[in-house]
This record gives structure tokens, sequence and C-alpha cells, in this order.
């Protein structure tokens, strides 16, 4: 009987099945790390595993995930997501912060109360606390993209800073435009004009 399984990438295969875990319903650890694994992930019922790490995968919606193995998982006290889009990392992405991965864990530890471990870090009793009361509001949303946006943006015309009618020196039509700039920093944006030797 296999408590324990580890399963490596096989890269030259684009088919990446797990049905084949369903014959091993006393698992308990299991180790899916570099596999090439997406948000189209599918565990069949292991309620013995309680540890799971899924690191360096494809994965990057998180409470997709988070619900499907709070439903398949139930006994899960170790998890661990690192090298994924959906586990925040500020050392592989710069647009991240130590704030983003709090938010991560929070909402991590609301959607799957029971781990007590979370990406080798040990759960805390006040994380477990803040999960209870804010981790509904820690999900992490992205805005969609209206469908003008999509539009305006699959369409490769020349750059024209006015209509063309209004071209002419004798034809003296004003002109006036709309632009949609939107900061991603992490700092202020402010920020950036002022120099050290100025504070």
């Amino acid at each position: 009987m296999e408590k324990y399984l580890s399963l490596s990438g096989n890269h030259s295969s684009n088919k990446r099945s797990l049905e084949g875990l369903s014959a091993f319903r006393s698992l308990e650890e299991l180790i899916l790390d570099n596999n090439l694994l997406g948000d189209d992930l599918v565990l069949p019922g292991l309620p013995q595993l309680h540890t799971l790490t899924l690191n360096k995968n494809q994965i990057t919606d998180l409470e997709c995930l988070l619900d499907h193995l709070a439903k398949v998982t139930p006994s899960l006290e170790y998890l661990s997501l690192l090298g994924n889009v959906a586990c925040p990392n500020e050392l592989v992405s710069l647009e991240k912060d130590e704030e983003d991965y709090k938010r991560y864990r929070c909402f991590v530890l609301y959607k799957l109360p029971n781990l007590k471990f979370l990406d080798a870090q040990k759960v805390t009793k006040q994380e477990r606390e803040e999960a209870l009361l804010r981790g509904a509001f820690m999900k992490v949303v992205k805005p969609k993209a209206s469908s003008g946006d999509i539009a305006a943006s699959s369409e490769h015309r020349h750059y024209t800073p006015l209509p063309s009618a209004s071209r002419e020196l004798t034809s003296h039509r004003g002109v006036l435009g709309k632009y949609r700039y939107v900061y991603y920093g992490k700092n202020s944006e402010g920020n950036r004009f002022i120099r050290d030797d100025q504070l």
C-alpha cells in the first residue's frame, strides 16, 4: 500500500493525466513539482492525503485550485505552491511584494483552514485568526479588459496624432483626445521625480 508518491515531469508529452492516482486511495504524500500542471488540474478523491507539493507548475487560478483541493483532499495539512503564478513571489516577479504574499497566505488559509504548513512556513495562530476575519476579502482580482480596449489593441493602425481633416494649415478646428494612463509600480508615482539629495 503506497503512502508516498512523487511524479517527475514528462515534458515531451502534452498529455498529463492524473487519473491513475484514483488507485491510491490511502496515499498520504504526493509531490507533483515541475510537471507543467495548469489550471485544468484534476485530482481524484484522496481522503488521507496530508502533504501536497505543486511547486514550479503553471497554476494561475488560485481560487479554483483551492476549491478543488477542499473537496478532494479533506485531510490536507501541508501545501506548497511556490513557483506558480498563483503564488505571488517578489523574487520571481518584480510586480509582487511582501504584502501580496501575505494576502495570498490569508486567502489560502481561509479556503483551507486545516493547513499547518504553507509553502514550507508554519501557519501561525495570528495568521489563522486573520484568515477567519479577513480571508474572504483577500482574493486578488484582476480587472477584465473592456471590449473597447480589446478592439483598440487588436487594430494595428499607423499612429496619427490628429485626424487627417485637421492637418491642413488653413483648417483651424480643435481636436480633443482622451488618454488612459495607469501606473502599476509599487511606490507612489510622484516619488520617481524626487532625488535622494532632496530628501
